[in-house]
């Protein structure tokens, strides 16, 4: 008997490419904007007005609905660990685009990035998944105030710490995004996904994440932020969609799941700490207007 591949191994590939791109896109334009020291929504309006992030937004949008497609029958913990495999798209571009130079570090946990996600992808066996039940859905609704909230006052945070801190909870925001995605995904009348209230906590949680992220960026390293995005959204993606949404692993490789989630995890987490600052930002300090104000050159970089 044939073995038929399933179509969401092909969206989980170009899935990754077009995240790479929106990541190195959506980080230039970050760099060229004020750094802002408030949850303020309207850094998303000034970045809209920059080509460049017009263009990683599109590029991310694009990583979003192939992530969704994707989604309809691998598991959450391969999709939301594959993301992160983006960053050596990222790595890669900046290095021939930009001319970055990468620590030795980085390169490392980059190849080790790569292994955890070989391991991940072994391992995973696709599924549709189970729809939720109102308590999770209610859940997913109150989420977007504690993650919001607890934004306002990380938004306080300068430097790594900054960049690190709120990239985890855009990572939380755009994991509770996939969550409701993927139980959506498996919905084909388009009266049922426009009535389903998954699809609105998805784009306000996507929305809240967004923002998030490029509060990060505007702090240090793209790699950093990312970094701590993709390791903040891995767990509770993982978590719940192995105890709630059916998600399965093929028989005898469990343990090879395991292994590849936990270096997976380890790698991003590492990045978060050795990754170098691409881009030096403009202070609001600087945009005073009794002072002299001095314009943006190319950011001097270590990569």
């Amino acid at each position: 008997m044939r073995h038929v591949v399933s179509s969401g191994w092909l969206f989980l590939t170009a899935m990754i490419l077009a995240y790479g791109v929106a990541n190195l896109l959506q980080s230039a334009a970050a760099a060229r904007t004020t750094v802002h020291h408030t949850f303020d929504p309207g850094l998303l309006v000034r970045l809209a007005g920059q080509r460049t992030y017009l263009l990683g937004l599109g590029c991310q949008v694009l990583g979003f609905v192939l992530a969704f497609l994707a989604r309809e029958d691998l598991p959450l913990f391969l999709v939301q660990a594959s993301v992160a495999a983006g960053l050596g798209v990222t790595a890669l571009l900046g290095v021939v685009i930009l001319k970055w130079s990468l620590p030795v570090a980085e390169i490392g946990l980059l190849a080790l990035l790569l292994v955890g996600i070989a391991g991940l992808v072994h391992s995973a066996k696709p599924a549709p998944a189970r729809p939720l039940g109102a308590f999770a859905v209610a859940m997913l609704a109150l989420s977007v105030l504690v993650i919001a909230a607890s934004g306002f006052f990380a938004v306080r945070l300068q430097g790594a710490l900054g960049s690190v801190v709120l990239g985890s909870l855009a990572g939380v925001g755009f994991s509770a995004a996939a969550i409701a995605a993927r139980p959506l995904a498996n919905e084909h009348t388009v009266g049922g996904f426009f009535a389903n209230p998954l699809l609105y906590l998805l784009v306000v949680h996507s929305l809240v994440g967004q923002l998030l992220l490029g509060l990060a960026m505007q702090r240090g390293s793209t790699t950093a932020a990312v970094a701590a995005m993709d390791a903040g959204g891995a767990v509770p993606a993982a978590v719940v969609g192995l105890l709630l949404l059916g998600d399965q692993i093929h028989p005898g490789r469990g343990w090879l799941g395991a292994l590849g989630f936990v270096i997976t995890l380890v790698a991003v987490i590492g990045l978060t700490r050795y990754a170098e600052p691409q881009h030096h930002h403009a202070t609001a300090e600087a945009c005073r207007p009794e002072k002299k104000k001095t314009p943006l050159r190319p950011a001097a970089t270590s990569r």
